[in-house]
């Protein structure tokens, strides 16, 4: 048998992979602050005795616009795979969606299933749900079809985090339309960011960072082949190092730049370094690979978690201890745990199996390119 090569072939989603990551992990380490919630908002919380807040005071502080990267990296990966094959119509719509929704329904509905128990045993002990608090029968319905921040909700539902998935659904019904029947033209990704910056709302938020991401891969790929390449690279990365250290310097809002502001001109930047062509060694890559894989189950994961955590204390009657760093390391890391367990042993048995039911047998094909391997299973695509 011929020995096992020391490094994989490049691979230009491994840098996405670890900015996946990174992202669940800000907004894991951002919603801790749970643990100090009575009812919808906390009491006695000092951020600064946080665990470890030295070190993870930016996540602490600014976690939570890890989702705004969470959108920007699925637009760069969905122009970069389905631009053209959507544009040539080499893949059709329902093909798409059953891609789409075998990757996110499945975990959705366990972990709504999951909440929905546990906030009903939460209420009963304490007469209040723990941080989301609109938990009725119309917000279950709105769940369960993914629709639970379409703008028919009084506020975020059982296992709240899901909002933003649910409101990149609908930003993949407007870039498979605009694909399909107007142009794959980086100048709409251009209208349709103006568009959004004249407007309000998640579902505008969620557009404008989507389309920038897929600049970033329209750009990565107009560079792949061009004798400019070295320079342009070598000049955004000047601009991922650069920007940072002028805010530090200068202020928190550079330039008179707006936080979002500021996340929607950086963010396709930072996308575009990061997925350049990688090489590295086969282990390194699967430990990355594997970062990624679990970032959905994560996203996911960790409220349900906490709401077991809060209760189990609930039912002893005991205050959690939040700010004992002991408590935050098994916290997080029985998070990172049941994400990998979770990953492995059901979403991604969960997907292969809708796929193979749903799919036509020459959509398989399509899978795999979406993948950029030869399994079934797309890498860097939330």
């Amino acid at each position: 048998m011929p020995d096992k090569p020391a490094s994989s072939p490049a691979n230009k989603l491994l840098g996405l992979e670890l900015l996946r990551f990174v992202a669940a992990f800000s907004v894991l380490i951002w919603h801790y602050q749970h643990f100090s919630f009575v009812a919808d908002r906390p009491v006695d919380f000092v951020r600064d005795r946080l665990p470890l807040s030295g070190l993870l005071y930016p996540f602490y502080q600014a976690g939570e616009h890890g989702v705004w990267v969470f959108w920007c990296i699925s637009g760069f990966i969905f122009f970069w795979r389905y631009r053209d094959s959507i544009a040539d119509r080499s893949i059709d719509g329902r093909s798409f969606f059953v891609l789409r929704l075998s990757r996110l329904y499945p975990l959705h509905l366990v972990t709504l299933l999951l909440v929905a128990g546990l906030q009903a045993a939460y209420f009963r002990l304490n007469g209040y749900f723990l941080v989301y608090q609109d938990n009725d029968l119309r917000h279950f319905l709105l769940q369960i079809f993914m629709a639970s921040n379409w703008g028919l909700q009084d506020g975020n539902s059982f296992d709240g985090p899901v909002w933003s998935i649910s409101v990149e659904v609908l930003v993949y019904i407007v870039f498979f339309l605009t694909l399909r029947f107007l142009t794959r033209s980086a100048l709409l990704n251009l209208m349709v960011i103006v568009a959004c910056l004249n407007m309000s709302g998640q579902v505008v938020a969620c557009l404008a960072f989507f389309y920038a991401g897929g600049l970033a891969a329209m750009a990565r790929r107009a560079t792949a082949p061009a004798g400019v390449k070295v320079a342009v690279e070598r000049a955004a990365w000047l601009a991922v190092v650069a920007v940072p250290f002028s805010t530090w310097i200068l202020t928190s809002r550079p330039f008179g730049l707006s936080v979002d502001m500021l996340l929607l001109v950086y963010t396709p930047v930072l996308l575009f370094c990061f997925s350049r062509d990688v090489a590295m060694p086969a282990w390194t890559r699967e430990l990355v690979e594997g970062a990624g894989n679990m970032t959905y189950s994560s996203y996911l994961l960790h409220f349900p978690i906490q709401l077991m955590i809060a209760l189990g204390f609930a039912l002893f009657g005991a205050p959690i201890p939040y700010y004992d760093t002991t408590f935050f390391a098994v916290f997080v890391a029985g998070t990172m745990l049941a994400s990998w367990f979770t990953y492995r042993w059901f979403e991604a048995p969960a997907q292969n199996f809708i796929r193979s039911r749903l799919l036509q047998p020459g959509a398989s094909s399509a899978t795999k390119d979406f993948a950029g391997t030869g399994q079934a299973l797309p890498r860097a695509a939330d």
